[in-house]
């Protein structure tokens, strides 16, 4: 099994959740069995209390776990059901951490984020596989948070296990400034020296952007950010959402992905048609 996790830097919204989902439906659609989970920075337990206009709309499992609507994205576009086990946040991470202590699993320890929250966060990513072949991680917030550091370091001692197979993509944001005529890659490098201060070095960077990025611009984060220029992935707005999976696909993302887990693109070959044909179906109601 491969993990997969996707953090973002630079700012918030940038639309993980929808990257998470799409890079899941390109795997599967090369005949991959894909499983997808949400990790929340945030100290709350769980959403349900949660007010819709700072975090959006609860999302409802069949399970009946209340849960981050990213997790409504990651069924749409896999068509497989999301269950309790599939979203954790800090404040779920925490209280297990805290009752354990009460019940005196930890002997008498001194309880510290390191190791016993970063182990808990290990126990759940590691926990509920069943024979998946790409597990994908999105971790919530942006890069640099406080709070969100403890998952961060749990993805590094992971990462740093030879055993175990992972690959990290990082999603930022690429602004334009219309006074200057151009496209600004430093808050991009700032944020991977954010990661490089967790210890973590991203094999992917996913250039979200509302104008096309130029070659130069593509290079300069290559160049900077230590990561290979056909891993430099530009991430474009679209007109809908279902769009977003042809769009990576286009950009090499789904090829660079399986040649960072050791896998050869052309022996497990790209059908996108479903896709093809629901982007034709919404274009022709829209008419």
């Amino acid at each position: 099994m491969h993990f997969v996790f996707i953090t973002g830097g630079v700012a918030s919204s940038l639309g993980k959740g929808i990257a998470s989902a799409s890079l899941a439906t390109l795997l599967k659609s090369r005949k991959f069995k894909v499983r997808i989970r949400k990790l929340d920075p945030y100290l709350n337990v769980d959403p349900g209390t949660m007010s819709p206009y700072q975090h959006g709309e609860v999302y409802v499992t069949d399970d009946g776990a209340e849960t981050d609507l990213d997790l409504g994205h990651y069924e749409r576009f896999t068509n497989q059901s999301a269950k309790q086990s599939d979203s954790v946040s800090s404040g779920k991470i925490y209280s297990n951490v805290l009752l354990k202590e009460r019940k005196g699993d930890y002997l008498g320890s001194t309880i510290q984020v390191i190791p016993h929250v970063t182990n808990e966060i290990k126990s759940f990513i590691n926990s509920d596989l069943k024979n998946e072949d790409i597990a994908i991680y999105e971790i919530g917030g942006t890069v640099g948070d406080i709070e969100s550091l403890p998952f961060l370091e749990a993805i590094r001692q992971i990462r740093n296990d030879k055993n175990i197979s992972s690959a990290l993509i990082h999603m930022t944001y690429i602004p334009y400034l219309s006074s200057a005529g151009e496209l600004k890659t430093k808050p991009t490098q700032h944020s991977v020296k954010e990661l490089l201060n967790a210890g973590i070095q991203p094999d992917i960077i996913m250039c979200r952007s509302e104008q096309p990025i130029d070659n130069d611009s593509i290079s300069k984060i290559s160049l900077f950010c230590n990561v290979k220029k056909e891993s430099v992935i530009p991430a474009l707005n679209a007109k809908s959402i279902y769009e977003v999976p042809s769009l990576y696909s286009k950009y090499g993302l789904d090829e660079a992905l399986l040649k960072q887990l050791g896998y050869k693109p052309k022996n497990h070959k790209l059908n996108l048609k479903p896709w093809i044909d629901l982007q034709k179906k919404i274009k022709k109601k829209k008419t």
